[in-house]
C-alpha cells in the first residue's frame, strides 16, 4: 500500500493504538516553525501579551504568578549598534547565544570573543554600562492556566544578576536560594514582581507555594514541550515571526575606539543549606519574612 493510500482513508487503515494521537513534540519540531509565537514583554513596567509580534493586552498589576518551565542553557548577549528608538523591535547587530562568541548568522560580528570584545567594556554603553547586554531567555506558564500556551520572556540582565531582598530576587540568585534547598524552580509557583524603584523595567522573583502532584506532571509535560523548546532557543524576533528589517536605533557619532580590557563575568556562588529539607515549610517560612 502506498503512503497516499494510507493516509487517504482518514487513518482507518491505521492500528488501532495509533489513531487519534496528538502530534507530539518532535513531530511538532520537525513539521518545522516550532513555538507558539507568544511571549511576555516588560517593556515600560508593565506585562504585555505579545502574539505573532502584536501586543494583545496588558496586565496592569505589579505582579504576574506563573511556573517556570524551562530555561536557556546560557545566558545570551545582543549588541545594538547607535541609540535605541522606542516601539521598533528588530534583529542586533552582533548577538551570542551562549555568550561566549557571536552567532553565525550575525551579519556585523563585533569581535570573535565576547570578553574581550570592545562591546563588553564598561562605559561603552550609556553612561557606565556595556554596550552589549545580557539576557536570558525562559519559558512560562500562567499558574492559573499552566497546561495551557507557553510564553517566552527574555529577561535583561539587571533582573538576572545581582542580590535582593524580603525575598524578592533576581533570577540567578533566587534559583540559587530554591536549589540550596533542594527544590526545583519548575516545581513552585513564582511570582514575578516589577522593581518600582528601578528607573528601567526590572524584575524579582520569589516563591509563592509548590505545586501539586497533578501540576508538577504538567509542569514537566510543558517543558518537554517543543513551544518551551523554541522559547528558550529562538530570538524575540523569530517568536514574533519578524523579517529582518533595518536597526532600530540611530546610528551613534564616532568615538575613539577603546581598548578592550578583561571584564569579569558574573560568578557563581555556593549556596549554603539549610536544615530544613521539606519543601512546604521553607516557602512557608520565605513567605511569612517577605510578606509585604
Amino acid at each position: 500500500m502506498s503512503d497516499l493510500a494510507l493516509f487517504s482513508q482518514g487513518g482507518n487503515t491505521l492500528p488501532a493504538h495509533l489513531r487519534n494521537l496528538e502530534l507530539d513534540a518532535t513531530t511538532k519540531a520537525l513539521m518545522g516553525g516550532g513555538g507558539t509565537g507568544k511571549r511576555i514583554s516588560i517593556r515600560g513596567g508593565v506585562f504585555r501579551m505579545i502574539v505573532g509580534g502584536k501586543e494583545v493586552a496588558q496586565n496592569d498589576e505589579r505582579a504576574m504568578n506563573v511556573v517556570v518551565v524551562r530555561s536557556a542553557e546560557k545566558t545570551s548577549r545582543s549588541y545594538y549598534a547607535g541609540t535605541y528608538v522606542e516601539g521598533q523591535n528588530s534583529a542586533p547587530s552582533c548577538s551570542s547565544n551562549d555568550g561566549v562568541t557571536p552567532d553565525k548568522g550575525v551579519k556585523d560580528p563585533q569581535s570573535t570573543n565576547c570578553m574581550s570584545c570592545q562591546q563588553n567594556i564598561k562605559g561603552s554603553g550609556q553612561g557606565d554600562s556595556r554596550a552589549c547586554r545580557f539576557n536570558q531567555r525562559i519559558a512560562v506558564a500562567l499558574e492559573n492556566n499552566l497546561s495551557g500556551d507557553v510564553y517566552q520572556l527574555s529577561l535583561p540582565g539587571q533582573s538576572i544578576f545581582g542580590t535582593g531582598d524580603n525575598g524578592k530576587m533576581p533570577l540567578q540568585q533566587y534559583a540559587k536560594f530554591l536549589g540550596g534547598h533542594g527544590i526545583p524552580v519548575t516545581a513552585v509557583v513564582t511570582e514575578m514582581r516589577f522593581d518600582t524603584s528601578s528607573a528601567t523595567p526590572k524584575l524579582t522573583f520569589r516563591a509563592v507555594r509548590p505545586l501539586s502532584v497533578e501540576e508538577l506532571a504538567e509542569s514537566k509535560a510543558q517543558g518537554d514541550s517543543a513551544d518551551a523548546l523554541a522559547a528558550v532557543t529562538q530570538t524575540v524576533q523569530q517568536v514574533d515571526g519578524d523579517a529582518p528589517k533595518a536597526s532600530p536605533f540611530i546610528e551613534p557619532a564616532a568615538k575613539p575606539a577603546a581598548k578592550p580590557e578583561a571584564v569579569d563575568e558574573p560568578v557563581k556562588r555556593a549556596v549554603k543549606k539549610t536544615e530544613s529539607k521539606d519543601v512546604a515549610s521553607v516557602l512557608d517560612a520565605w513567605a511569612d519574612d517577605s510578606d509585604e
